[in-house]
């Protein structure tokens, strides 16, 4: 997907202007302009951040909108990649509109982890490791899991995945309510 051009004809379909939107959303309209461009490719929160000025969710922006909502499978080659590099979060059912499940198959390369800053958001997730080890900061737990592990808990609590292994790590999660 050419995430500038879909990012522009959002806009364009709210009726905003670049400078409208980079207000709405707390960025500058020069960062509008690049993403657009596609000068820089924008992380997962900010994207999120951007797409709350319009209001729209990720899984919105991601999905055709000439999809039918009856569509039960999704292959893997038809699935948003919904992360910023080096991660990788498949969304499955992104073409269904008002997802109250939101479920990825997240892949994170050896090192690779989401952010120093700790995630925080409303609802639920849960997950099981399906290859490798990840290590799952929940508040100020650390847990190190492996291939059949799994985890589950309020998505509130400040939390952070990181990849200590040599291998990359495949997981399948799901959360409630759907925030991709």
């Amino acid at each position: 997907m050419d995430i500038g051009q879909r990012l522009k004809a959002v806009r364009t379909k709210a009726a905003l202007s670049q400078r409208e939107l980079a207000k709405r959303s707390g960025v500058t309209n020069g960062f509008i302009s690049q993403i657009e461009k596609n000068q820089v490719s924008p992380s997962v929160a900010s994207l999120r951040k951007v797409l709350a000025g319009i209001p729209m969710s990720l899984a919105s922006f991601f999905t055709d909108e000439t999809a039918l909502d009856s569509e039960v499978v999704f292959r893997a080659a038809d699935m948003p990649d919904l992360g910023s590099h080096p991660i990788s979060y498949r969304l499955v059912g992104h073409s269904r509109a008002n997802r109250a499940i939101g479920m990825l198959q997240e892949i994170l390369p050896p090192g690779a982890d989401t952010g120093d800053d700790m995630l925080s958001h409303d609802g639920e997730e849960c997950g099981i490791i399906i290859k490798g080890q990840v290590e799952v900061t929940i508040g100020e737990q650390i847990h190190l899991l492996g291939a059949g592990d799994g985890y589950y808990f309020d998505s509130r609590t400040p939390h952070r995945f990181r990849n200590v292994d040599e291998q990359e790590c495949v997981l399948i999660s799901a959360n409630t309510p759907a925030t991709f």
